[in-house]
């Protein structure tokens, strides 16, 4: 089993800036792509982020392109969102996941375990 744990969020002013991070436990996901998450109030939960296990392929939505970078760091065992240019569309929960197969998945059925979530909440 893994176990993922966010943090890193918070409120944050439109134009600024915020780092998420999610932790790996229970076992290593060097060799599982990543991705991030979020669920705005009242909305569907929607695919920001994805990595490959190397970290050599990303993937985002086109709504954060440009703005988010995802990474990660493999000897941590840990994944993060950069998160620049913040909107208050961006506000939402977001979320952490790893998927055993697929190279950087952008749907939700593609990962196997997910965290608990970090609010995020960008004031206008």
């Amino acid at each position: 089993q893994v176990q993922l744990v966010e943090s890193g969020g918070g409120l944050v002013q439109t134009g600024g800036s915020l780092r998420l991070s999610c932790t790996a436990s229970g076992r290593t996901v060097s060799t599982y792509a990543m991705g991030w998450f979020r669920r705005a109030p009242g909305k569907e939960r929607e695919f920001v982020a994805a990595v490959s296990w190397g970290g050599s392929s990303t993937y985002y939505a086109d709504s954060v392109k440009g703005r988010f970078t995802i990474s990660r760091d493999n000897a941590k065992n840990t994944v993060y969102l950069q998160m620049n240019s913040l909107k208050p569309e961006d506000t939402a929960i977001y979320y952490c996941a790893a998927a055993r197969w697929g190279t950087a998945p952008i749907r939700i059925a593609a990962y196997d375990y997910w965290g608990q979530g970090t609010q995020v909440t960008v004031s206008s």
